[in-house]
């Protein structure tokens, strides 16, 4: 189930014309790598007798958790600056916001690169500890999970070009005016949380380590 939602939901979002809601289902399938990663962890423990990857798909879920409360909070942050000034979500009435608001074009960018998993982002981590984990008990499960990056990388990408990049499209873009102070910090810490977690993942692995083993260790005793 966890599967279906990653690969289903990720083709869903590819033909939103809603801003909110391709982030919604994106949301969705991000989401799905965290009970991936708890279903994983259960086959590693009862079915391969292998505690060390099933801690891995445990930390995978829970560093993915923690990620997507960065990823998708900063990029409905976006939305909700956008919607402020234009009074619409609709990606066709976007087009060239980069020309007008070059900051907020560098920091939904790098929000959209998280989104899908580029190395470096604390949305890579999660999902590729997931997929680790994965591979260890069935490869072709994480096959198709991984084949789910280049979904995001799709649908993620697609979207900046449409309201980033290219010509402004019309006059109402064209008066958007820059980040204030405020919505600036907000951004910003944002981009703080993605870049530390992608960066240096250990101090949040060694925080949760007592509890995952705790996790573990009720899986492989648990009767269900």
């Amino acid at each position: 189930a966890s599967l279906i939602a990653i690969v289903y939901i990720g083709h869903v979002a590819l033909v939103q014309p809603d801003l909110k809601k391709l982030i919604a289902y994106s949301s969705v399938a991000h989401m799905a790598f965290v009970t991936l990663g708890t279903f994983i962890a259960l086959a590693l423990v009862r079915e391969a007798g292998n505690p060390a990857g099933a801690r891995l798909g445990i930390q995978g879920a829970m560093v993915q958790m923690i990620s997507h409360g960065f990823v998708s909070g900063a990029l409905f942050a976006c939305i909700g600056i956008m919607y402020e000034r234009m009074h619409t979500r609709l990606i066709k009435d976007y087009g060239g916001i980069g020309h007008v608001m070059p900051w907020f074009g560098v920091f939904w960018v790098l929000f959209a690169m998280a989104n899908c998993g580029l190395p470096g982002t604390s949305g890579f981590v999660g999902e590729f500890m997931v997929i680790l984990a994965s591979f260890q008990t069935k490869p072709l499960i994480a096959f198709i999970a991984a084949y789910t990056l280049i979904i995001g990388a799709a649908y993620s990408l697609w979207l900046v070009k449409r309201i980033i990049y290219g010509p402004v499209a019309n006059d109402h873009v064209a008066a958007m005016r820059p980040l204030d102070a405020r919505e600036w910090i907000v951004l910003a810490v944002f981009a703080l949380g993605v870049l530390a977690v992608g960066v240096y993942p250990k101090f949040l692995t060694d925080l949760m380590e007592p509890a995952v083993q705790q996790i573990v260790t009720q899986l492989g005793q648990a009767k269900v």
